[in-house]
């Protein structure tokens, strides 16, 4: 039987077999070749960041804080996966066996999804630009809802795969300087890699004085969020010049006391804005999360992102229940979590 990464109850892992499905119609069956992880999300479920938040609900727009504190366990782990079709139904012509492809889903040997999910992986292009899809969506949705234009100083806060690849689409959008902030040293060393202009270690300085310091004493046009760190949330305040724009992307827990929405945050008078690309209607007209994809998808298979090094490291499937906790318990070793079946 094929088997599945799952986190049975709060920071742990397991395998667990499942049946092989039967194929309908417009279904194809995937043997999983790589796959990888999301750290921000998954790291909010496995280690139960949400918890007192309890569901939500869609009608009224807020979390109830009704379920006890309870989390959807047993919950599967991974985030995307790229495989060789093996398999088709009968009404599917889109793709064909022998066909590489990959779509959303968990670290399984096997999958079965609708044809119409997948994406074909063109010949040429690298697996870990199908794995840095998802955080390419998320982190073009911020560098528009930031508004960055030709010639802004764009500081980015927190070298994750969103964070790396938010950087590189604030440069291609004509930003400079592009500033990276991240206190891991292996970040730093990918940020550099993939055009950062300037890496700040906020453990080793203080990163939104330095942010001023570097553009000119104005402060970052605009200062992008990901590090889900109320200190990094803090920094990105105490950089944006006055009236500049903060971009509250991460999806953080509760944040301790301690942010102060007063002093610089008071004084600079930033345009807050907290973005999510799967949050629909999109705060543009005319784009959606799919416009978003595809968009990103182009760039990824055209050559103007880098992301093999964003994915690291990169594993054995075999070797996830001791690898796959190191995201929380060794943040220091990975980028973004790649694996290997």
């Amino acid at each position: 039987m094929p088997r599945e990464l799952i986190a049975p109850a709060r920071e742990q892992v397991a395998f667990r077999d499942y049946e092989r499905e039967p194929l309908a119609p417009d279904q194809v069956r995937v043997r999983s070749e790589f796959g990888s992880a999301k750290h921000g999300t998954e790291m909010s479920l496995f280690k139960g960041y949400g918890l007192p938040r309890g569901g939500y609900d869609d009608d009224l727009r807020i979390f109830t804080g009704e379920d006890g504190g309870r989390a959807p366990y047993p919950t599967r782990l991974g985030n995307m996966c790229t495989g060789v079709v093996v398999e088709a139904g009968s009404a599917v012509t889109s793709v064909q066996p022998g066909d590489r492809v990959f779509a959303h889903s968990g670290f399984r040997e096997e999958h079965v999804w609708p044809a119409d999910r997948v994406r074909v992986l063109p010949d040429g292009v690298p697996w870990q630009a199908a794995a840095c899809l998802d955080p390419t969506d998320f982190a073009l949705g911020a560098v528009r809802d930031g508004h960055v234009r030709i010639g802004d100083a764009v500081a980015v806060f927190g070298m994750g795969a969103i964070g790396l690849m938010a950087m590189q689409l604030a440069r291609l959008a004509g930003a400079h300087p592009v500033i990276a902030v991240d206190p891991i040293p292996l970040r730093r060393e990918v940020a550099r890699a993939v055009g950062a202009d300037l890496t700040l270690d906020p453990t080793a300085c203080d990163a939104g004085k330095e942010v001023r310091l570097a553009t000119a004493r104005r402060g970052a046009d605009v200062c992008i969020e990901y590090s889900g760190h109320h200190s990094g949330l803090q920094a990105a305040l105490r950089g944006v010049r006055y009236l500049g724009t903060v971009v509250a992307g991460a999806f953080p827990g509760a944040y301790p006391a301690g942010l102060d929405l007063g002093a610089e945050a008071h004084f600079n008078r930033p345009t807050l804005v907290f973005s999510r690309a799967c949050s629909e209607p999109n705060p543009e007209y005319g784009w959606d999360e799919e416009r978003l994809f595809e968009v990103s998808w182009r760039l990824l298979t055209g050559g103007s992102l880098c992301c093999d090094p964003v994915v690291q490291p990169v594993v054995a499937f075999d070797d996830l229940l001791t690898e796959y906790p190191k995201i929380a318990t060794a943040p220091e070793h990975n980028v973004k979590l790649g694996v290997r079946f």
